[in-house]
């Protein structure tokens, strides 16, 4: 970074944001291997808060991966770099008022600790979408599964390349023994203990 960059603060805080959203801000960092549930079930909480007058952002690795972060592939230093970038644009969104709820299969211990670095750990609320491998494979809801069977990708999360399951998230959610609704209201509970005002 040049010296010449100077950060330059609002006008408004964060608390102020949080006092007129009506709730605190933060990022739930939803982590899981490829079909564990993150993405279906950020947009179903997205769409039970904001039905709830909450201010709340999903973003989702794979949106991610259509504009900001498409100069990016799937080695270990671009996934670094993927997960820096995520981890500064919810730091932002967060630091005004919004709850983010990110969905990042983010694989690496490391990584997921740097993000937490950039949010703040007090704002950082990791969140283990678990899910067995064979359970992920039957669901296989993008067809990435299958073609790892065919030979068609071959580093893959979980499979050819590591997952570093969290050690002590804020919240582990069991997709493979809960229903999408039973999730959902395990998820808002939660929500409602750390992020009510």
């Amino acid at each position: 970074m040049s010296k010449n960059v100077v950060w330059s603060g609002g006008y408004v805080s964060t608390e102020e944001f949080e006092n007129k959203a009506g709730h605190r801000s933060g990022v739930l960092w939803f982590t899981g291997l490829s079909g564990s549930g993150k993405s279906t079930l950020a947009r179903a909480v997205q769409r039970q808060l904001f039905d709830n007058g909450w201010q709340v952002i999903v973003l989702d690795g794979d949106n991610i991966r259509h504009g900001l972060n498409k100069d990016l592939g799937f080695t270990e230093e671009d996934r670094i770099e993927n997960i820096r970038r995520l981890s500064e644009v919810a730091a932002l969104l967060q630091q005004h008022g919004n709850l983010v709820i990110t969905a990042f299969i983010s694989p690496y211990h490391e990584n997921r600790k740097q993000a937490q670095g950039i949010i703040g750990a007090e704002r950082f609320h990791e969140v283990y979408i678990e899910a067995d491998l064979e359970t992920c494979k039957k669901r296989d809801p993008k067809g990435l599964y299958e073609k790892v069977e065919k030979g068609e990708i071959t580093r893959f999360t979980g499979i050819s390349d590591p997952f570093e399951a969290p050690e002590d998230p804020a919240l582990k959610i069991d997709t493979s023994n809960l229903t999408e609704q039973q999730a959902v209201e395990a998820l808002i509970s939660y929500i409602d203990t750390n992020f009510k005002l």
